[in-house]
């Protein structure tokens, strides 16, 4: 998954109030750390930086600055991506929490 596709996947769970560039950024390191591989944070804090930066520029742009200084969430109001963004993401949520709500019905051995 890329860089991208990770800011707006977290960005899509912040909701309304939005997050902090520094949040998104170390959310975006730890899911691309592995056992083998550990990228640079201070690349993908700049990365991340920029990329909101230059998303949020104009009223159809997919992210928006929420007004406090560093933070940023999606553009629900202007942006009909933005909007079939979350209901997608809402959809799968929904479908997660059905799959985890099913009963456990194996038997207990220690009992």
């Amino acid at each position: 998954m890329s860089y991208d596709k990770q800011i707006l996947m977290i960005l899509t769970e912040a909701g309304e109030r939005g997050v902090s560039v520094q949040t998104i950024a170390k959310h975006v390191y730890n899911m691309n750390c592995t056992f083998f591989f550990q990228p640079d944070y201070e690349e993908i804090r700049s990365y991340v930086q920029q990329y909101l930066l230059r998303n949020s520029k104009s009223s159809q742009s997919l992210i928006e600055s929420t007004g406090r200084r560093g933070y940023y969430r999606l553009n629900t109001t202007g942006s009909a991506d933005a909007q079939q963004m979350l209901l997608q993401f809402r959809e799968e949520h929904e479908e997660k929490e059905e799959e985890k709500s099913q009963q456990d019905l194996s038997l207990n051995l220690f009992d």
